[in-house]
């Protein structure tokens, strides 16, 4: 137990389903000196009584009730209550190789540096798995200047702006909370956590399985706290194109690509609003599909996105109804 506390957070509300399979993989982590800061966000009682009783099964489980205020509440109440000098997400739906924290934790140490990334595996409801170590160009691990880190964030270049499979410095959460109220929250801070960084670690092998299901956020019926996402977008843009200037292009494709995102997940929507901002969306992203298309670091599906649309909303909205039937249902 020389090595330091490390708080791994879990936000939870009405989870139980997934639960206990996400703490089976979080007990056995080969770092021991932890603490897991169960964060109940207003839950039904069945699923309290459950989380009080994995406090029971293991001292390092710590459970806080708390009234409902969301996904980014929940995240910011636990970091007020770590007690780690380094503290990690896991989404309470998902889970961890066994490794997971030692890994990132050796990877601070290693370099020196206050923040730590590895990629992660995405598992299908129909067993397909997609792991985005695959496409690193390196296979152990390997350290990034801000800079470079955000760039590959905003390529989609296996970083991503997830706040799980990456663990902090708690220190750098000083003066940074998540955005209370909105969706894709992560979007509107992990950028800001680079930021306070002059070099960040990344690992060359997944430790993080996210499990993506039907009542995931992206995948639940839409609603205005949706379009969150291209606000959390465009605040990124601004923030770091002040920093760094040279990145607008890779800004710019991360603007229209949270376009492209909230078009996907309207694509039931009804309504006069909805179908105005639709129309707005579109003539975003045809308006700058051009000069992002000509980017080499922009993702071939971004300029299929940008072929189909041309070809008319309907068109759109056909192959991607039929690309995601298949992605779930194989």
């Amino acid at each position: 137990m020389d090595k330091p506390l490390i708080s791994v957070i879990l936000p939870v509300y009405n989870v139980e389903a997934y639960f206990p399979k996400c703490m089976e993989s979080l007990f056995v982590q080969t770092y021991e000196n932890l603490e897991f800061v169960v964060v109940d966000d207003g839950s039904n009682e069945k699923c309290r009584q459950l989380f009080d009783e994995y406090s029971k099964k293991d001292p390092r489980v710590v459970v806080y009730h708390k009234e409902n205020g969301g996904i980014s509440d929940a995240r910011n109440y636990g970091i007020v209550h770590a007690k780690g000098k380094y503290v990690t997400y896991v989404d309470p739906d998902d889970c961890v190789d066994e490794d997971y924290v030692e890994t990132l934790y050796n990877l601070l140490v290693k370099y020196n540096c206050k923040m730590s990334i590895c990629p992660h595996r995405v598992h299908y409801e129909n067993g397909d798995i997609a792991d985005l170590a695959d496409g690193l160009e390196f296979d152990d691990d390997k350290v990034l200047s801000s800079k470079e880190c955000i760039e590959r964030m905003l390529y989609h270049e296996v970083i991503d702006t997830s706040v799980w499979g990456k663990l902090y410095e708690r220190e750098l959460f000083q003066g940074i909370e998540y955005p209370v109220g909105k969706l894709f929250e992560d979007l509107g801070v992990t950028y800001k956590l680079m930021l306070k960084c002059n070099q960040i670690a990344v690992n060359g092998k997944s430790k993080y399985t996210y499990n993506f299901h039907d009542s995931s956020i992206v995948n639940s019926q839409f609603n205005e706290h949706k379009l969150d996402m291209i606000e959390m977008a465009d605040n990124l843009a601004k923030e770091v194109n002040e920093i760094y200037p040279e990145l607008e292009p890779a800004t710019k494709r991360r603007q229209v690509y949270a376009r492209l995102s909230t078009l996907n997940q309207m694509l039931y929507a009804k309504g006069p609003e909805f179908e105005q901002k639709r129309r707005e969306i579109i003539n975003y992203v045809n308006r700058n599909s051009k000069e992002v298309a000509k980017n080499p670091r922009t993702p071939k599906r971004d300029k299929l996105a940008f072929l189909l649309l041309k070809l008319g909303y309907p068109v759109y909205r056909f192959c991607w109804l039929q690309y995601r039937k298949k992605i779930m249902n194989n």
